[in-house]
């Protein structure tokens, strides 16, 4: 399953995969230089596909006359422009996008420019760019959206298109929590992020990444690559990205490419080459690898006038300040280290500040004995795994920074930390003395794998996971409360006479709250149970694995019944609490102290004693810390357990020991059998409900908050919508009366 079947793809990036450029009087249109644009540029046009972008020209640089030009050539090769204002590119893109965005995502936070105007600049382009796509979009259609450009354009599209498929990659790094939070709309950004249905990265680490950031900022968990939010569940995922292998793999036999190699390799005569070629950007670490070239020709006098570096710095972003300062910086460092080492007939490093075009980038990287590819941060870096595909002979050597994500698959390079001189150095002189039969071995492992995961297979595992988890959602919608059957409900409700509605209270009828004293209901709750529980045909009963002093202080005026600690106590309305069973407490005294030794082990957390149970909490603690401490108490309870009348409870960031028979559904059960009930309604979000949902009579209504798999027979979003339906109830039930 892959592209073939869908019925159309909308790309969407930043910019289109033609530039335009106004020269006097005419435009000329050009391929877009990026990898993006290289890499998607190949395969699109093979689909029913548009592509959605910016055109590279500001809106005050066009007639009208020639905006029709634009659109109708455009149109010709499945492209859609965007026009931007020289204002909007301005800061929107040499902004907010490469001021803000870029250097705090690639962990330079002291390049980072917080600006009020970029954010306001960059919300009204993803704006523009949602009004473009709505356009065009029909049921059907699939909307890939790509990079940090648009983050917020999955939620936009979403709110005006609720149910398109979309996907949203991102081709930079997903930076870690702790950097991730210096951003001040961090929740924005996340928040536009997870409207898409399936977001993917390059690597596991930004997967990563991405999930510690939406469990601290937005409370989100996951469920092994899945996020449920209140409207749906995202697939969030790994897929890197991969080449056109047979463009590069088969460069060789072409015409052009050879006329190029045999003029390179006339110019270098018998040098060995060693091969540097980036965008020119602070990122890429061509400063540190400048420096630790310059150590390589001091430490190995005898290789100096045998080797030479062609380092190809790709002009980027010159309106940027720190762009500028680089391109300073580099002129400096390759002028000083030519003049200290160069000599009439030989020069360390030929230096070239532009673009090349294919012919000349194919034999670049055919003639070169070495790729030097050693970025400070990059999400992918498709140059590597270009070098390596044009070594059909297998005599060329890729040394790579640890820090790119395509350290994850070319790991039979040589591998470097880019901020280690010595140890660059010294892979430099590695990768010159390597045996060529071990050369071949590296390579061949490699191409092997590239050629498997091509551009192609990229593209189709990425739209198989995209169908998939749209499978997934509808899987969960069919259960999902409709309007339809909220009307049943509410039907059967007004024509009942003994009605039994159980209501579960963290999660259902209000959030979770990270302290369990901070959960006390609003006066706008209590006047809703107050409300439904003075209709005398209604029995309400709020089952809660709280203790029971707690619920008597928050509900002990409401004419409602209550059961607290997950069933171990039951209060009927006007009678005193009342235990389900005699059950012992004394097991305690033994299980306490292993959980005050997790508490000083996992800072955070914090215990809570009930009568007959007792509570681990973790929801404060460090995601990552709290699940391996969680997996060692769990583990240590069941062995002290195992010949005791106890239950381990696996709650939501909860290990609860209880004694068995206790359980939430067992209480209800007593209340089920006391009268025939012609209405039953229960709510509950967490595993402690689902027992609830196991004992109803067929009859009864039961609905689970969220959108996970349940017992229950509905899902709902949310306790604001929890509370809607109870409102929906008074108020049908009211209107009636009047």
């Amino acid at each position: 399953m892959g592209v073939s079947i869908i019925k159309r793809l909308i790309i969407v990036s930043n910019r289109l995969p033609i530039n335009i450029i106004r020269k006097k009087k005419s435009l000329s249109f050009q391929p877009s230089v990026g990898g993006l644009s290289t890499g998607l540029s190949s395969f699109y046009k093979s689909y029913q596909s548009i592509w959605i972008g910016w055109p590279g020209i500001a809106k005050e640089r066009i007639k009208e006359e020639e905006k029709i030009e634009i659109e109708e050539k455009l149109s010709t090769e499945n492209c859609y422009p965007v026009f931007l204002s020289t204002n909007d590119i301005e800061e929107y893109y040499f902004g907010f996008c490469n001021k803000t965005i870029w250097p705090i995502f690639h962990y330079f936070p002291e390049y980072t420019v917080y600006d009020q105007n970029g954010w306001e600049s960059y919300k009204r382009v993803n704006e523009y760019f949602c009004d473009a796509v709505i356009n065009f979009a029909k049921e059907g259609n699939i909307i890939w959206i790509h990079d940090y450009h648009l983050m917020l354009l999955p939620k936009l599209i979403r709110d005006k298109f609720p149910n398109v498929t979309i996907g949203f990659f991102l081709h930079i790094p997903f930076p870690s929590f702790e950097v991730f939070r210096f951003l001040p709309w961090r929740k924005e950004i996340l928040e536009g992020l997870m409207g898409a249905d399936l977001i993917g990265f390059h690597t596991y680490d930004y997967v990563q990444h991405f999930f510690e950031s939406i469990r601290r900022i937005l409370g989100y968990e996951h469920i092994f690559s899945q996020v449920i939010t209140e409207t749906h569940v995202v697939k969030v995922d790994a897929f890197p990205m991969g080449i056109h292998y047979e463009r590069f793999s088969n460069a060789l036999y072409n015409p052009e490419v050879q006329k190029e190699i045999k003029k390179f390799k006339g110019e270098l005569k018998n040098l060995k080459v060693i091969l540097s070629i980036d965008r020119l950007d602070y990122t890429k670490g061509i400063i540190q690898r400048l420096e630790a070239y310059d150590l390589f020709l001091q430490k190995n006098p005898e290789l100096r006038e045998k080797v030479s570096l062609i380092l190809v710095a790709v002009p980027s972003r010159t309106k940027v300040e720190f762009y500028r300062l680089l391109k300073k910086q580099v002129d400096e460092l390759v002028g000083e280290i030519n003049g200290k080492y160069g000599t009439i007939s030989w020069m360390p490093i030929r230096y070239l500040y532009r673009s090349l075009p294919f012919s000349k980038l194919a034999a670049l990287y055919h003639v070169s004995d070495v790729a030097f590819i050693t970025p400070l941060r990059d999400g992918m870096n498709l140059i590597a795994k270009e070098f390596v595909a044009t070594k059909s002979d297998g005599k060329g050597v890729l040394i790579l920074s640890e820090m790119a994500g395509a350290a994850k698959e070319l790991g039979e390079a040589l591998i470097v930390n880019p901020n280690n001189k010595e140890e660059v150095a010294n892979a430099l002189k590695e990768a010159l003395v390597m045996p060529e039969i071990e050369k071949k071995e590296r390579n061949q492992i490699m191409q092997e794998r590239l050629q498997r995961y091509n551009i192609l297979r990229w593209v189709n595992d990425f739209i198989y996971n995209l169908i998939y988890i749209k499978k997934i959602q509808k899987e969960l919608s069919i259960k999902r409360l409709t309007y339809y059957m909220q009307q049943k409900i509410i039907n059967d409700y007004l024509k009942s006479n003994n009605r039994l509605i159980l209501l579960d209270y963290d999660g259902t009828l209000v959030p979770f709250a990270n302290a369990p004293e901070k959960a006390e209901p609003d006066p706008e709750l209590l006047t809703l149970l107050e409300s439904l529980a003075n209709q005398p045909k209604n029995e309400v009963v709020i089952v809660s694995g709280r203790i029971k002093e707690t619920l008597e202080k928050w509900f002990g005026d409401l004419n409602i019944s209550l059961i607290a600690e997950h069933g171990a106590w039951i209060k009927e309305k006007g009678k005193d609490w009342a235990i389900i069973e005699p059950l012992q407490d004394d097991w305690k005294q033994e299980i306490k102290p292993i959980l005050e030794f997790y508490v000083d082990k996992t800072p955070g957390s914090f215990i809570e004693e009930k009568e007959f149970s007792i509570v681990w909490h973790y929801r404060k603690a460090d995601s990552e810390l709290a699940m391996a401490r969680g997996r060692e108490l769990k583990n240590i309870l069941l062995h002290l357990t195992a010949n005791l009348n106890l239950g381990i409870l696996l709650g939501s960031k909860v290990i609860e020991i209880k004694n068995l028979g206790i359980n939430k559904g067992r209480a209800v059960s007593i209340l089920v059998s006391k009268r025939v009930w012609d209405f039953i309604l229960s709510i509950g979000d967490d595993v402690t409900d689902e027992d609830i949902f196991a004992v109803l009579p067929e009859t009864a209504y039961s609905i689970k908050v969220g959108l996970s798999h349940t017992k229950a027979k509905f899902n709902i979003e949310s306790e604001y919508k929890v509370r809607q339906l109870l409102k929906e109830l008074i108020d049908q039930k009211n209107k009636k009366i009047s």
